[in-house]
């Protein structure tokens, strides 16, 4: 019944706008943050927590642990694109999907095949030196000599173009979220326990009448939603295609 609902508003729809966070690559065998297994609830051999270890100013004080720490457990180079990213992909190839707006750092919606993907948080594959801005791929951190990557022209620390805890979002990427949600005629919402601000503060911007979440688990927006579907990201979306 739930998934009928979901392909007539599909069906309906020419300027859908999809909205994810880490539940979407979890299918993907990369942990999400907040739940039982996730990143923040696991054992741990760091001396700190996961939220310190991923601020800016940890990242200042104690470069070389923080890069342990992310080429550990923020990097997951063999994981590919899940049921979900590649009917987002098809989705936008026929036309119904204008974007995907997600807080995750992985590419996996870029190898799936979407192109009009915007990353809030950035992602591991964009890397700069801190010095004189030189970009740098994913394998060039992985593959440094050293624990902290230095660029090749000046020796400054090649920082990942992700955005840490006290780094403020791209303003670019906020002002295209907001585009996109104010003209969508569909907001599709899932993976995402829209607990993490600003980003989740975006779906405040859409006004239609097609507000779907896809999550396990309760949101805050639940009480706003015209569908709610509390399955599996990939199994609902792959359903509709």
């Amino acid at each position: 019944m739930e998934i009928d609902t979901l392909k007539e508003m599909i069906e309906k729809s020419s300027s859908i706008v999809f909205f994810g966070g880490a539940g979407v690559s979890t299918e993907s065998g990369i942990p999400d943050f907040r739940t039982d297994t996730g990143i923040y609830n696991q054992k741990s051999k760091y001396s700190y927590p996961p939220e310190v270890m991923l601020s800016h100013s940890f990242f200042m004080e104690h470069t070389a642990e923080f890069f342990e720490f992310y080429k550990d457990k923020m990097i997951y180079k063999h994981s590919k694109p899940n049921a979900a990213h590649f009917a987002l992909a098809e989705l936008e190839k026929r036309g119904k999907l204008k974007a995907v707006i997600t807080q995750n750092i992985d590419g996996l919606h870029q190898a799936a095949g979407s192109k009009n993907v915007i990353e809030l948080h950035g992602s591991v594959h964009r890397n700069n030196c801190m010095n004189c801005s030189e970009s740098y791929d994913l394998e060039y951190v992985l593959n440094s000599p050293k624990i902290v990557p230095q660029c090749r022209k000046c020796n400054g620390i090649v920082k990942p173009c992700v955005v840490l805890y006290e780094e403020p979002l791209d303003t670019d990427s906020i002002n295209k979220a907001v585009d996109c949600i104010e003209t969508a005629d569909m907001l599709i919402v899932g993976g995402t326990s829209l607990a993490v601000y600003p980003a989740a503060g975006l779906i405040r911007y859409y006004r239609g009448d097609r507000l779907v979440l896809i999550n396990k688990s309760e949101t805050p927006y639940d009480g706003k939603a015209d569908l709610i579907i509390r399955d599996s990201i990939g199994k609902v979306l792959s359903s509709v295609i």
